[in-house]
C-alpha cells in the first residue's frame, strides 16, 4: 500500500519549519502519528503543494500524515484532524483545508477516510516519482 514519502532529516527539518500547524499522536508515552500542515504562503517546493497554490488562496495543505500501522483504524486520524481543523480556527485568512491522496497506485483506505471527513476531488496530478494523485479540499467550519 502507498505511503507517505520518505525524507532526510534535513528535508524533514525545513518541512517542520515551514508548518504552522505540526502535530503528533500520541498512545501512552509513545508518538503513534504525527501530521505536519503548511500555510499557502511557505516556500515550500513540493509539486503537490504548488499545484494547490496556483490555483488557490486561502488553504492550508496537509502535506504529510502518517500512522504507525498498530494505531490504526482507532480513531486517532479523525482526532488529529480535527485539532488540525480547531488550530486552523487560529487563522482567520484560511478557508479549506487541501491535501492529496494516491490514486494510481490507489490508496485506498485513504481515499475512503478522506471522502467520509467530506473532502473532494478537485483534480488530479501526475507526479515526478510515477504516482497519480487525487487533489482533495474542504471547507474549514466557523
Amino acid at each position: 500500500m502507498p505511503d507517505v514519502g520518505s525524507v532526510d532529516a534535513a528535508r524533514l527539518e525545513f518541512i517542520v519549519g515551514e508548518s504552522p500547524i505540526a502535530l503528533a499522536a500520541e498512545r501512552g508515552d509513545d508518538v503513534v502519528g504525527f501530521c505536519l500542515v503548511m500555510g499557502s504562503t511557505s516556500v515550500y517546493d513540493s509539486v503537490n503543494y504548488r499545484w494547490f497554490t496556483e490555483r488557490y488562496d486561502r488553504f492550508m495543505y496537509l502535506d504529510r500524515v502518517a500512522f504507525d500501522a498498530t494505531a490504526r483504524g482507532q480513531g486517532l486520524g479523525t482526532a488529529l484532524y480535527a485539532e488540525v481543523e480547531r488550530r486552523m480556527r487560529d487563522h482567520s485568512d484560511v478557508d479549506h483545508l487541501a491535501l492529496e491522496v494516491n490514486a494510481d497506485p490507489p490508496n485506498e483506505g485513504s481515499l475512503r477516510f478522506h471522502a467520509r471527513l467530506g473532502f473532494v476531488e478537485v483534480g488530479q496530478q501526475d507526479t515526478p516519482y510515477g504516482i497519480r494523485v487525487s487533489m482533495q479540499m474542504r471547507p474549514t467550519t466557523p
